[in-house]
């Protein structure tokens, strides 16, 4: 019970840490859909974001934390701080030339990346989504650096600033919206929206690294990078991250198709799909990105230890717990999610079509928000063991199958089948990757089982509440807030009634940290 505690509490900490970085997100597309709709410059914004997003989730966050986490922890259970520190210094060096070198090739392939992910447009769109990329490039760098010192506080048990410098991004658009924008002409408008990107990566690298240096102290040698790279422990890391970024690589080429098939449909299809897809990120970072952050680092000690009693009493945990957070998030964006992009972004010149259009994505996105998470869950497992192959195969025979229903379904539910596809193959990634686990580590749900059952049928009922909220309250606005606020409160209480363990851990914490009267 106390393992339990403790988790729930990290992954709290972290979870409270995303959701005021999600918060201020939300805020900051709200002022986004304001200003652009979902047109000509968003169109080209979000396009190019992509490729810059795609770098930075293929070398930073998850890529690296799994192939930097599993070898860092054998060093900090040594517990020698000078060869952590001197190791950690040692992959930042590498890291900062890697990144620079493909930020310059990124700057002077602009145009034909461009062109590879967008088809569909015309030259005139084309051209400025091209120079939109030239300008958020770099980018990159400063949040895959921040990524790395992210990893490193997470070893540390430090999860809440870490998890809440992703803010950062938003602060930094939202402060240029409301102070620049509105006295620039469109064009250098989106030009300063793409500047304030970049400056939100260097406050994030900031947040995290100032943190890292009064723990260990970063020093930098570029004249060592050769030698660098023929280090062992370093070796481990790029042995372990190729496939790794291969694995990672694939999913993004999954988002990168899934723009290139939205560049041929209707204008704001690109728009409607990121709108749909930070939506159905919340639950996401929640609970399966802040559970996936919080188990790795233990998984990975518990692989190091060759404790894989304790490793499989970890995952199943972990999955439990995700059903339990993700099941009535995915149920409330399906039965409440059109309310809610109404709500945070149907103001200026986004229009109640582009609503419509981005509910089409969110609903096929939450059928599959819960393989998404278990997906997740899976594949740290593997980087935990040091066997990234599989998922990259699985990862790979899905890229396929992605594009096969993308084609297809895109002819009869236009974008929405866009996202209808990701939803399937994640459901299938999801199945290969439990029966592969299931062989090696001949781990068995029966002990959970019924707790699983409980939590399904808890989630029927919840669904009915939802369903009677939405039917019995016509203005939108009052339904959707109570909806939100009510349906976990409510959710709480008939969670607290079939006495579910996630539910009895919370009221601990709860009772934890408020203050003692006696």
């Amino acid at each position: 019970m106390e393992k339990k505690h403790i988790m729930l509490k990290n992954i709290s900490l972290v979870s409270v840490g995303i959701m005021i970085s999600r918060i201020l997100g939300y805020f900051r597309d709200m002022l986004v859909a304001n200003v652009f709709g979902a047109g000509f410059y968003a169109d080209a914004f979000y396009a190019a974001f992509r490729i810059p997003n795609l770098f930075r989730r293929l070398f930073g966050e998850s890529s690296l934390n799994a192939a930097f986490v599993p070898v860092l922890s054998e060093y900090l259970q040594k517990e020698q701080k000078q060869k952590t520190e001197e190791f950690i210094s040692i992959v930042t060096t590498v890291m900062i030339v890697f990144l620079f070198f493909i930020t310059i090739l990124g700057i002077i392939f602009s145009f034909p990346l461009t062109k590879l992910i967008t088809w569909g447009f015309d030259s005139k769109k084309l051209f400025l989504t091209s120079r939109l990329l030239q300008i958020m490039f770099p980018y990159m760098i400063f949040i895959c650096l921040a990524a790395l010192g992210l990893s490193v506080l997470n070893c540390l048990k430090i999860f809440f600033v870490p998890a809440m410098s992703s803010s950062s991004l938003s602060i930094s658009e939202i402060i240029f919206i409301l102070l620049v924008s509105y006295s620039l002409p469109e064009e250098k408008r989106i030009l300063g929206l793409a500047i304030s990107v970049v400056l939100g990566g260097v406050l994030q690298l900031m947040i995290n690294f100032s943190m890292l240096n009064s723990r260990y102290k970063i020093r930098l040698n570029f004249k060592k990078f050769f030698y660098y790279l023929k280090i062992p422990d370093v070796k481990r890391i790029y042995i372990l991250f190729i496939p790794v970024v291969i694995g990672f690589s694939i999913d993004q080429i999954n988002a990168l198709v899934d723009t290139l098939c939205a560049s041929f449909l209707k204008e704001g299809s690109i728009t409607a799909l990121y709108y749909s897809n930070r939506l159905m990120q919340l639950p996401l970072a929640l609970f399966a990105i802040s559970t996936t952050t919080v188990v790795l680092p233990q998984m990975s000690k518990e692989v190091v230890n060759k404790n894989y009693e304790e490793l499989k009493r970890t995952i199943i945990y972990s999955i439990k717990s995700i059903i339990f957070f993700i099941l009535p998030a995915s149920l409330g964006l399906i039965v409440f999610g059109k309310q809610i992009i109404k709500v945070l972004f149907e103001h200026g010149r986004f229009d109640s079509y582009a609503t419509l259009l981005t509910y089409s994505c969110l609903a096929f996105y939450s059928l599959g928000l819960l393989f998404f998470s278990t997906t997740k869950i899976f594949t740290s497992i593997f980087y935990a063991l040091k066997q990234p192959k599989y998922p990259v195969k699985i990862a790979g025979c899905m890229v396929i199958v992605n594009f096969i229903l993308n084609i297809i379904l895109m002819q009869f539910l236009e974008v929405g089948g866009l996202a209808l596809a990701t939803s399937i193959s994640s459901f299938l990634s999801t199945i290969f990757l439990y029966k592969k686990i299931k062989k090696i580590l001949n781990i068995k749900f029966v002990e959970v089982k019924f707790d699983i059952l409980k939590i399904f049928f808890v989630n029927f009922i919840f669904l009915s509440f939802l369903l009677s909220i939405k039917t019995f309250i016509k203005n939108y606005f009052v339904s959707t807030f109570i909806g939100i606020f009510g349906g976990i409160l409510f959710y709480f209480l008939i969670t607290k009634i079939f006495k579910i363990e996630e539910t009895k851990i919370i009221i601990l914490l709860i009772q934890k940290f408020l203050p003692n009267y006696d």
